[in-house]
């Protein structure tokens, strides 16, 4: 009857939400007059002309020029019309084409000492499509389940967002303390929202501490013996904080993450296969939690390289096509992404035999029907 109720509750909310979703949409083509900033509305294009460059390191581009005529929505210049030139390349690194039917925004000098300007595209229009969009779909699929995973997303970003404040505020005196009550409240308000107060949600979020605190210890063993040499945390200059905290946190934060995925799949299968085979002993019970997580063990980690590689792939082009050697590329803009690859690595593994263990001793001999 609960699981009815929240389907049908479930599919009136998807409704309402495509369809506030869509006028919202529509709105941002009209909320000219919400801006500080002059908004104006792209109404004709006319090419002009356009050249081939290249550089000293043989890049070849096109640049385009083009007359721009736009029409003023807000502010004390309202309908005015203005015929700006632009020039923009092929490859759009550090400039805009513009289309007929775009919003921008534009300067217009009080003196008039020099010309209108376009200092961009105004995007709250494409924005606010995709964030509707993944909403739609999320509640589409999901339904209440995927509504408490964007409560729990939203949440912590709240959450996170409160922690750097309170590490601003007290200059990084409580990093540790800081993110790692952080950590345990990230784990337990998601699983909490996603999976339900239950047994299997107690027994994931045993699973996520342990792997993740294993990994973080092993981690600290390790730098301790070999006195952290081939770590630079001189690649984080730019960072106003001791870095070597930082480096901490964001690793059992990342680690947090993966461990937290995987304990997740693990658990979930292992509690559904005791709902259907009710009579299987805690020794299958975690035999089939190995398997398991044997399965999912090498796609998660690659994900995480993935993720890390697609973080650095466009300083890593930088520091080459600068000079640089691949040495000094790495450790200077890879090494701290690759040891924190390796530490979440190393808690996916961990978290296998550990989810599957307390699975198989805290699971209950019956399983009620989700």
């Amino acid at each position: 009857m609960k699981q009815h109720i929240q389907q049908h509750w479930g599919f009136w909310l998807t409704i309402l939400v495509v369809i506030i979703g869509l006028i919202g949409v529509g709105l941002t083509r009209v909320d000219a007059g919400l801006y500080r900033q002059t908004v104006a509305k792209v109404t004709q294009v006319q090419a002009i002309n356009k050249s081939a460059t290249s550089d000293e390191f043989n890049n070849k581009d096109e640049t385009y020029t083009q007359w721009v005529t736009v029409k003023i929505l807000n502010k004390s210049h309202v309908g005015k019309t203005y015929r700006i030139k632009n020039t923009y390349t092929r490859s759009g690194a550090m400039d805009q084409k513009y289309r007929t039917g775009d919003q921008v925004f534009v300067r217009i000098p009080s003196d008039h000492s020099s010309a209108v300007t376009i200092q961009g595209l105004k995007r709250d229009t494409a924005l606010a499509f995709v964030a509707w969009l993944a909403l739609a779909l999320l509640l589409l699929i999901m339904r209440f389940s995927g509504l408490m995973a964007l409560l729990s997303v939203t949440l912590n970003a709240v959450l996170f967002y409160a922690a750097i404040q309170i590490d601003l505020a007290t200059n990084g005196g409580h990093i540790y303390s800081l993110f790692g009550i952080l950590a345990v409240i990230f784990a337990v308000l998601t699983l909490w929202l996603v999976i339900g107060f239950n047994r299997q949600m107690v027994v994931t979020l045993g699973a996520t501490m342990a792997g993740t605190g294993l990994a973080v210890v092993i981690s600290l063993i390790v730098f301790a013996v070999t006195h952290e040499r081939g770590v630079t945390y001189e690649s984080m200059q730019y960072v106003t904080q001791v870095p070597r905290p930082l480096f901490l946190v964001e690793t059992i934060l990342g680690s947090l993450g993966a461990v937290m995925d995987e304990s997740t799949d693990i658990v979930a299968s292992l509690f559904q296969l005791r709902q259907e085979r009710p009579d299987i002993t805690a020794n299958q019970v975690f035999k089939s939690g190995i398997q398991i997580g044997r399965s999912i063990m090498g796609p998660l980690i690659n994900v995480l390289f993935l993720i890390f590689m697609a973080d650095t792939f466009a300083m890593t082009l930088l520091y080459l096509r600068n000079g640089n050697n691949w040495g000094y590329t790495f450790t200077m803009n890879m090494s701290l992404g690759m040891v924190q690859s390796l530490i979440s690595g190393i808690g996916i593994v961990l978290a296998i035999p550990v989810a599957s263990y307390l699975a198989s001793r805290l699971m209950p001999r019956e399983v009620p029907a989700q």
